[in-house]
């Protein structure tokens, strides 16, 4: 799998835009996630060979939003996963929610990541 970072539920096309250039110099595969695909494992998205796409027809799947932005690295470590991160911060464009592609949340779908990121947010900041 190639690194790869998923930009998921970005409504602001001028802030997908910053991110994107931010994280050209990176030479990661960037790929935007369009609402059609919330229902699909994040792995396979993110191109991990092994997980198959959700054949659910579109119609049968459950039609749930997302408030915020998410990025999911995929791939991506180390010394690169900081200097992308501090990155993002630096070009003034921060993400509330962040993930890491594993072996435990690469079966679940992009709503399912987005419902745990949420849980976790609000017990690390109960105040917002």
């Amino acid at each position: 799998m190639k690194e790869t970072i998923l930009l998921i539920n970005f409504k602001d096309q001028q802030k997908l835009r910053q991110i994107k250039m931010a994280l050209f110099p990176f030479k990661v595969r960037i790929k935007v996630i369009e609402p059609v695909d919330f229902c699909q494992p994040v792995g396979y998205l993110a191109g991990v060979k092994e997980i198959e796409p959700d054949k659910t027809p579109e119609a049968l799947r459950p039609q749930e939003d997302m408030e915020k932005e998410m990025l999911v690295f995929a791939g991506i470590t180390g010394d690169l996963f900081q200097q992308i991160l501090y990155t993002i911060r630096k070009a003034g464009t921060p993400v509330d929610y962040k993930a890491v592609l594993t072996e435990y949340n690469q079966n679940w779908t992009c709503i399912q990541l987005y419902k745990e990121l949420e849980r976790e947010h609000k017990a690390y900041h109960p105040e917002s």
